[in-house]
Parts: C-alpha cells; structure tokens; sequence
C-alpha cells in the first residue's frame, strides 16, 4: 500500500467519523428519519450462507485454496498456562507450518496475550513475514476501566505488537450506549499508533443478525482496519451467516467511503472445508481484492493442522495421521 493510498484512507476515514456524543442518533437515522443501517433478513441470510458450504472445490483450485488459508492463519494460544517457550514454538511452527517440499506459506500471525508479546517478537525478529498480534482491551470481557484498556494497548505495541484486537463492551453495546462503544473504539485506534486495529465484536453475545450489523458500522466508522466475529471464549463463535451479514457491511462500508476494512472470523472454524467455504463466501461477497492475508484472517488453533493434512492430502494422494503434525 503507498503513503498516498494510507493517507487517502485516513482522510476518508476522518471524513466519514461522527462525533462520539451524537452518535448513536447518527446510526438509528438518517436526515430522513429513515434507518441508516439496514436490517438484515435472517432467512436469506442463513440460506445464502448455506448454499457456500455445498459448494466443492477440487484438484489444483482446493491445494491453492489451503495454501491461502495457511496464509491469512492467525496462529493462536490464548490459555492460561502460556509460556515463553510455548510462544516460542508457536512461532516457529507459524514460519514453516509444514514440511519444505509442500511449498507452504508462512502464517499470517501469531495471536498471544500482551504479557507475551515480547517473547514472540525476540523469536520473529524484527523483519518477520510473521507478524505478532496481542488481544487487548481487557481481553474477553472488554469490562476494565477504559484507561486500564489503553495502557495495555500502548504496552501491548511498545513490546512489538504490530496488531491489536481489542474486544468491545459489549454491555455499552446493548444497552444501547453506541455513542460510547464508538468512542472507545476511536481512543484504542489512537492507541495503538502504527499498529493495525482488529475489533472483536463478540457476536455470540450481540444476539441478532441487525446488532452484528450495526456493531459492524460503528467498528468500521471508528477507525477500525479489521472486524472480528469472536474472542473464542463464548459459543456460537464465527458462523457463516454473522460472517455474511459483517462481510455485507464492509461491502457497503467501502462503496460508501472506498476504505477497504479486514474481516476475521474466529472460533469454532476446525476443518478445511469450513475455511474453503468461508474463502468462497468472501471472493463472492467482496471480489477476488478480499483474498490476501492484508483483508481477511482466520483466527484459529487447531485449523491450521487439518489444513496441513488435506494439503499433504492432495499432493502425496494419501492422509498422514494426525500424530505427524504437531500440536498446538
């Protein structure tokens, strides 16, 4: 991306921010009285998100298909046994996933906790295809007091975060506090300085298709550069149809502004023909511009290991045990 297409970018951004007190009026209506976002229809949105996993890809298409997937993989451990050395490995793993001679991609991401982040950035380096991403914000309830919030981001990136997904109150949210979520947003994305936003809306707890849809608008309005379905913590996590009705917002968010917002479903996706479907679903929602690691993102831990044995799959003819990869 050029200096010229970041500075565009954050000038439409800038154009297209409300003001953090006016707008939750600013997102129920418009100058008409009309609702600015659209509500969304439940039944076409399930039947269309089912009709992505039918669909089947074979030979040449699905082995570059997995490779994809590897790519956009932000590799994750969020426990609370995590240690350095476990970071560690978990590096190393997201650099070569699988053997030389598959000729696979490096992941995207390693996803960590921000008291780790040092130590993933001490084993990537400074110039690593890998980047490091930390869960801030008071990670996954997002209810700490807003300036504990910031400090952990600002510490978060100061360690080497070139990422922050950052989770949204989601008890402002439903209690009809926009304004307010807007603003935390905006003073996280200010935060972070050079490192990209990822916003987790934590869909399993928005309840309906239209919150997805209007947390997805307040996101996005609020400077983020990524939406995100889930933390992992709360079920049901990323499905195909709350990922549908967020990839429809950031459609209508760029023909609107003509920023491009990053989509990363997360949690519960386990299989490659659940990650095939969800690359389905973007390429037709958002076009072929989606389809780089830059726009969208799986969050996963244990998708990256079937993905790998479909690969090996397909280019040695036969399935590897489970035992030959390694965990996590």
């Amino acid at each position: 991306m050029t200096k010229r297409h970041v500075a565009a970018t954050r000038a439409a951004r800038t154009e297209v921010q409300p003001v953090g007190p006016r707008v939750a009026n600013y997102f129920h209506l418009a100058a008409s009285g009309r609702p600015l976002v659209p509500a969304v229809d439940q039944v076409m949105a399930e039947e269309r998100a089912a009709a992505f996993a039918k669909r089947s890809i074979k030979t040449s298409a699905k082995l570059a298909g997995l490779k994809m997937v590897v790519s956009m993989t932000d590799l994750t451990t969020l426990e609370g046994k995590d240690t350095p050395g476990k970071v560690a490995y978990l590096c190393r793993k997201a650099l070569q996933p699988a053997d030389p001679r598959y000729h696979v991609p490096p992941c995207a991401a390693v996803c960590v906790y921000p008291n780790l982040v040092r130590y993933a950035r001490r084993f990537l380096g400074d110039h690593s295809p890998v980047k490091v991403a930390a869960v801030a914000t008071g990670f996954p309830s997002g209810q700490y007091p807003l300036r504990t919030r910031l400090e952990e981001t600002r510490r978060a990136v100061a360690d080497g975060a070139d990422e922050i997904d950052m989770v949204i109150d989601r008890a402002a949210f439903l209690a009809g506090e926009h304004g307010r979520v807007f603003d935390e947003i905006a003073a996280t994305k200010e935060a972070c300085g050079p490192a990209h936003l990822k916003v987790i809306l934590e869909t399993g707890e928005l309840v309906t298709y239209d919150n997805v849809r209007l947390a997805s608008e307040i996101a996005m309005r609020a400077g983020a550069d990524f939406i995100k379905t889930s933390t992992g913590k709360v079920q049901p996590a990323a499905t195909l149809p709350v990922t549908l009705v967020m990839l429809e917002a950031i459609r209508d968010y760029f023909f609107a502004t003509g920023v491009r917002v990053g989509m990363k479903p997360a949690g519960g996706i386990r299989t490659a023909k659940e990650a095939l479907a969800y690359l389905v679903m973007v390429k037709e929602t958002l076009g072929d511009d989606w389809l780089t690691p830059e726009l969208f993102r799986f969050g996963a831990s244990t998708l990256l290991n079937d993905v790998l044995m479909q690969i090996a799959r397909v280019v040695d003819g036969n399935y590897q045990s489970a035992d030959y990869f390694s965990l996590p």
